[in-house]
């Protein structure tokens, strides 16, 4: 209403001046002389100017019939768009003007603009595969999910704009949670482009998220092809997948399966504890305990960790304490010097009720590394050689405020958990948690694992349960 309102005084302002125009020449006197071969031609002074908007008129007729017949040879010598191309330069030209605008307002955040010269630039270029994709942004900046909706349906129609199109309704579905429909767009888009590393990542995010573990190992395994990861990396998320396949197979029942993809974990990633623990108590079942001993083997050697000291102890489950401390020795001379090592021989030795030999294996440890563990052991050491309640009792209040010791960390969002999983359950980072001590305000002294035979002495008839540490039982 309004423009059609401004573009009718525009006009009428343009009579006006045009008239007055007129008129002054007409009333004004003199004449224009103009000599050209020898004679001279004289004319008032509005035919001169009637005569030079003529000359201008017949310039640009004569240029455009000389471009007409410029587009019409090449048309004959194969340019089957020279002619149509010739017409519609100016409408093209405008169009070309309106997308940029468009892009301009789209990038200046303004969607209803982009969409109004999007609008336009459609209409003079006939060219869906350059507008939708700009309008479908325009229409989700402005809040039109349904017109964004659709123009992306409408890329989906151009091969080269199908990538595009899906990848747009794959972010819809997205902002809406239904991340089912999401991940099977996210499948679409990388079958179109495997190499498209954003779409590489959020198709590896929502499968495992899904717990659709061989789907992930496939994008993973495209992921180091393609460069887009190194292949260490790779070897690694491979092994932790196959780790998950291989629980989740177990879990359903399907034993021979579960084990093949718990070897294949922990033949892929030696040193990854969780799967080392797994295939040991699968060969261990199936009767392949040398192999077992091998893989724990393999994995303390790379980090001892109590899952790997408890895994080894069931490999035989009917042994005497000697007989298990002279078994351990193959694990035990592993990386002898480590804490976890120490600890380890000292709650065997305990077991074998030898506890001067435990007191050497546990050496300074109590003070180096002061944990509920250590000091524990230290509690159960005092009661073997017959220390008194009050002793046992001010060891066991040490390990009630002491550090818990080492825990399955996420290194990306600091939160302890219980046991290693894939994924961190608070910040979903993947392959994020590493074995180490927590930091000093997080960490509260809760359960420590330990041999039956020290639980037995901590709780012996004599203690103040008051006093008395919850003992976790572990067969290490």
């Amino acid at each position: 209403m309004i423009g059609s309102l401004v573009r009718i005084i525009l006009f009428i302002c343009a009579i006006a001046l045009i008239t007055f125009g007129v008129t002054f020449l007409m009333e004004t006197g003199g004449e224009v002389r103009l000599t050209l071969g020898g004679k001279e031609y004289s004319f008032s002074p509005l035919m001169a100017v009637i005569g030079v908007v003529l000359l201008f008129i017949a310039v640009w007729i004569i240029t455009a019939v000389f471009k007409l017949l410029v587009a019409v040879f090449r048309f004959f010598n194969g340019d089957e768009t020279a002619i149509s191309r010739y017409f519609n330069r100016n409408r093209e030209k405008r169009g070309f003007d309106a997308l940029s605008d468009g892009l301009v307002a789209l990038a200046a955040g303004e969607g209803r603009t982009a969409l109004a010269q999007v609008a336009k630039a459609e209409k003079m270029l006939q060219r869906p595969e350059l507008t939708n994709l700009i309008s479908a942004q325009a229409a989700e900046m402005s809040g039109d999910t349904k017109k964004a909706l659709k123009y992306y349906k409408h890329l989906l129609e151009n091969d080269r704009t199908r990538f595009v199109g899906v990848r747009g309704l794959m972010k819809q579905k997205l902002a809406i949670g239904d991340t089912e429909t999401a991940m099977r767009l996210a499948e679409k888009a990388f079958a179109l482009r495997p190499a498209h590393e954003d779409t590489q990542n959020l198709l590896f995010e929502l499968q495992s998220d899904a717990g659709d573990w061989s789907g992930a190992k496939e994008t993973v395994l495209m992921k180091v092809k393609k460069g887009a990861l190194p292949k260490d990396v790779g070897r690694r998320r491979e092994a932790v997948l196959s780790y998950a396949d291989a629980k989740e197979l177990l879990d359903a029942g399907d034993i021979e399966a579960g084990t093949k993809a718990a070897i294949e974990a922990n033949k892929i990633a030696p040193t990854l504890i969780p799967a080392a623990t797994l295939a040991a108590e699968m060969l261990t079942l199936s009767g392949q305990k040398p192999q077992a001993v091998k893989v724990l083997k393999k994995a303390w050697a790379g980090q001892p960790h109590p899952d790997l000291a408890a895994a080894f102890a069931e490999i035989e489950d009917d042994e005497s304490s000697a007989q298990r401390l002279k078994r351990f020795a193959a694990l035990t001379k592993v990386n002898p010097n480590s804490t976890e090592t120490r600890l380890l021989k000292a709650e065997l030795a305990l077991s074998d009720e030898d506890f001067p030999a435990a007191r050497r294996a546990l050496d300074d440890l109590h003070e180096t590394e002061p944990t509920a563990r250590s000091l524990s052991l230290m509690a159960a050491i005092h009661r073997g050689e017959g220390a008194g309640d009050e002793v046992v009792r001010g060891w066991l209040n040490k390990a009630l405020n002491a550090s818990r010791g080492p825990q399955w960390i996420c290194g990306s969002c600091n939160k302890i958990h219980n046991a290693w999983a894939p994924k961190c359950d608070n910040c979903k980072a993947f392959d994020g948690m590493d074995w180490k001590m927590p930091p000093q305000s997080d960490d509260v002294a809760q359960t420590v694992r330990s041999l039956p035979f020290v639980d037995t002495m901590l709780t012996a008839p004599n203690a103040d349960a008051g006093d008395v540490v919850d003992v976790e039982v572990s067969e290490s």
